[in-house]
């Protein structure tokens, strides 16, 4: 497989390997065997009940955490393919990047950043990396699942200087301003594609955006003009996935043609070329790049600022502080095994220590369980 690939793709036969040695697997490559071990995680499994936009009750057909990331990996696995990068890795870091990410979406993670601001701050970034690396418990001889290096690059897309100094070898490129290998920033770049389009689906089934609001972005104009002309009659939902399906499809290809031209101008010789380059080499072009801002903005103004997400948010903003208020008050209202953890993580490293513990169990939550946790107070 490795003879598909580009010079300067990653290659499982020069990875920096893992943090705890272990035999090489016999029928899959290294970044096949951290694909599978985050599938069969514990915190993979509970993305399907996590937030992307709406809250899990508010119907089966709104992308969850889970649908997210599936729908991140098929984009960044079609970009890999045709770039000739290794699909394994950034199929990988793109199942893994959300497994930090707290109940609620982005609501849960500000609520619970605010709440630990005193104990050094929660990133769902960071937590993914935790997770991973610690909080998962399936292997006898390690905690955390062990993953290559290459993926625990992928999934720490960006990092504050304090907590760099404290992550080794990981955090080594937001020191000395490196970047990552091409298969970590393509995965960052489908994650944007996949939230923004699929964002834009979901706005449009809850009928809290219209297609003709969105049309005044020119790019879906453009798009929207097109397909109206081709297919005159459709009714609104196959309007609406044409204009998604179409919407992809100009950024992917977009995302190729740039990056090819970028890497062509950098010209790695390897990964270490990627690395060293003055930029990231994986990104759209100036067009598409201001498409995406206008994009992003549509979707806040008209999106996640709608007085029916805000509700949303504000509900969810009071159950994570008050789950937050409570286990700190009170160990002992989390289950024996997060208690016993936070009594001794308290008593060796104080109560910044204990806060993290608590942390760590009310991001592991699934929505529907931090809503009965909190009616159960």
């Amino acid at each position: 497989m490795d003879g598909d690939l580009a010079p300067y793709a990653a290659s499982p036969a020069n990875s920096r390997g893992r943090r705890h040695a272990e035999d090489p697997p016999a029928y899959r490559s290294e970044f096949q065997r951290d694909r599978d071990r985050i599938i069969h995680s514990a915190a993979f499994r509970r993305l399907v009940y996590k937030t992307q936009v709406f809250v899990n009750h508010e119907g089966d057909l709104y992308r969850t955490r889970l649908t997210h990331s599936l729908e991140v990996a098929q984009i960044a696995r079609t970009v890999a393919r045709a770039m000739r990068l290794n699909e394994d890795l950034v199929e990988a870091i793109s199942l893994a990047h959300d497994l930090g990410h707290t109940p609620f979406g982005h609501a849960g993670q500000d609520a619970l950043n605010a709440c630990m601001r005193e104990y050094g701050g929660f990133e769902h970034n960071l937590q993914s990396l935790r997770v991973i690396d610690k909080l998962e418990q399936s292997h006898a001889d390690f905690d955390g699942l062990n993953l290559t290096f290459e993926t625990r690059e992928g999934i720490l897309k960006h990092c504050s200087v304090a907590n760099a100094r404290q992550l080794g070898e990981l955090g080594e490129r937001f020191l000395n301003r490196t970047q990552p290998g091409l298969e970590a920033q393509l995965a960052n770049v489908a994650d944007e594609i996949a939230y923004n389009n699929h964002d834009i689906d979901d706005g449009l089934r809850s009928r809290l955006i219209e297609l003709d609001q969105l049309a005044e972005l020119p790019i879906v104009a453009l798009q929207l003009d097109a397909i109206r002309k081709r297919n005159p009659g459709m009714n609104r939902r196959q309007e609406t996935h044409e204009v998604v399906r179409a919407l992809i499809g100009e950024f992917v290809t977009d995302l190729i043609d740039t990056s090819r031209r970028r890497i062509e101008a950098a010209a790695p010789q390897d990964i270490d070329g990627v690395r060293s380059a003055a930029g990231p080499l994986i990104g759209f072009s100036d067009d598409f790049a201001t498409a995406r801002t206008e994009l992003k903005q549509f979707l806040r103004d008209h999106l996640y600022r709608h007085p029916r997400v805000a509700e949303m948010t504000a509900q969810a903003r009071d159950i994570v502080t008050r789950l937050f208020d409570v286990y700190m008050s009170d160990y002992e209202r989390m289950p024996d095994e997060y208690a016993k953890r936070a009594r001794d993580s308290h008593e060796s490293g104080g109560k910044e220590d204990g806060a993290r513990v608590v942390a760590d169990y009310i991001a592991g939550m699934t929505d529907r369980f931090a809503m009965q946790a909190h009616a159960g107070l």
